[in-house]
């Protein structure tokens, strides 16, 4: 963790656009001013403007550069970072306008600078390298020509620090390296899921910061990363669990969801959110502590349709319940809503029986009775059926089958 004094100071800037109110800007601000102290730098001030529209050369208009510029002076600010997507040209008016020693950076920018952080494996790794050229391979008119001036810090990591002289037809060429290196991962992934057999899965997604490493390590015993920060989690991992009644599953761990997800971040990280699509029972996990929770819970349902993944069958997790003063927030209309507090463990329990329930209504499943002497039905669907989980009852032998596909 850097100190304070070595962190860059950040400027941040919100436009309210059309009828967006002042107040919604202002929490967008909050969460950017977050992703900024995670990837190593601190707010120091920050502007809102209201427009009809953004200024096609400098998105703020020439007044409103003048007094960021002025406010970068006054702190003593090195970046500037736009909660908004700026196009290259934009970015590149800004930078001549704030100084060449002050970079410019939106949120898309800043989330990448952080999954270079983050990314540890070599599939991780590979997807934010694929990411990152995809939002930079638009932009070499504005970062180029200054990179080699440039010490390190937020927006400069990864690729540019070692490629400065690359041009388009090299981005081209590795982009195309890069798939295909992700088209192999995501056949190796496939072979992993293969090899799992019958034991259905269970994938964690959601909002970032919503608790799913919490409740991974609770449901699986595993050790891994758990901390209060955004994109604290970024490799995904896959580990084991039971659910009782002698019920095995796999946990899948995903990337968090973030409002205004670059769309090329979540197509590059398709391999890792595959384990999401592929899953038997999927949980939305949702701080429901947080007073956007709501909002939250509408952005990695979008995130979800646009991976094709039916959002709405997924169950809901209102995770964090022992920060709220009072009763579970309403539940969302029509959906399967389970409340728990990860951390302390409350309501897991009750989790684990819908999950037991929801895992056992999977059409992939069948749930098969046998009388309590078994017999050649038995031996068969023994020798034969791809087994999930084996218990007695009181009035014979149930079997949970995978039906062929």
């Amino acid at each position: 963790m850097l100190a304070m004094a070595e962190r860059e100071g950040a400027v941040l800037v919100g436009v309210a656009l059309q009828k967006v109110p002042r107040d919604e800007v202002q929490t967008h601000l909050d969460e950017l001013a977050q992703l900024v102290d995670t990837a190593g730098g601190v707010e120091v001030g920050r502007i809102i403007q209201e427009r009809k529209g953004p200024d096609p050369r400098t998105f703020v208009g020439r007044g409103k550069v003048e007094e960021i510029a002025a406010l970068v002076a006054q702190t003593g600010a090195k970046l500037v970072v736009f909660d908004d997507d700026l196009s290259s040209s934009q970015a590149r008016h800004l930078e001549e306008g704030f100084g060449e020693d002050v970079k410019v950076l939106d949120r898309a920018g800043v989330i990448l600078d952080i999954f270079v952080l983050r990314a540890r494996t070599r599939e991780a790794q590979t997807q934010v390298e694929l990411a990152q050229l995809n939002y930079l391979k638009s932009r070499l008119t504005r970062r180029w020509s200054h990179l080699s001036r440039q010490a390190g810090g937020i927006g400069t990591r990864g690729v540019g620090e070692t490629q400065i002289e690359i041009d388009r037809r090299v981005i081209k060429q590795r982009i195309a390296v890069l798939r295909d290196r992700l088209d192999i991962i995501e056949r190796e992934r496939a072979v992993q899921r293969k090899r799992r057999g019958a034991v259905p899965g269970i994938a964690l997604v959601g909002y970032t910061n919503a608790g799913k490493s919490t409740l991974f390590v609770r449901l699986t015993g595993a050790e891994t990363l758990v901390e209060d920060r955004l994109f604290a989690t970024l490799d995904p991992r896959v580990r084991r669990a039971e659910l009782g009644e002698g019920l095995m599953v796999t946990v899948a761990d995903t990337v968090g969801f973030i409002r205004k997800l670059p769309h090329h971040l979540v197509a590059s990280f398709r391999a890792t959110l595959a384990e999401a699509a592929e899953a038997e029972v999927l949980v939305h996990m949702v701080d429901c502590s947080h007073p956007e929770w709501q909002d939250h819970l509408r952005v990695g349902d979008e995130v979800l349709e646009s991976l094709g993944i039916e959002a709405r069958s997924a169950l809901v997790v209102l995770n964090k319940v022992d920060r709220l003063d009072g009763a579970l927030p309403l539940d969302p209309p029509g959906r399967t809503v389970v409340g728990i507090s990860a951390a302390r463990g409350d309501g897991v329990d009750d989790l684990k029986v819908a999950l037991r329930r929801a895992v056992l209504a999977s059409p992939d499943l069948e749930v098969r009775h046998f009388p309590p002497e078994g017999g050649e039905e038995l031996e068969r669907a023994m020798r034969e059926e791809q087994i999930v989980a084996r218990r007695f009852t009181a009035d014979g032998i149930e079997l949970v089958v995978r039906r062929p596909q």
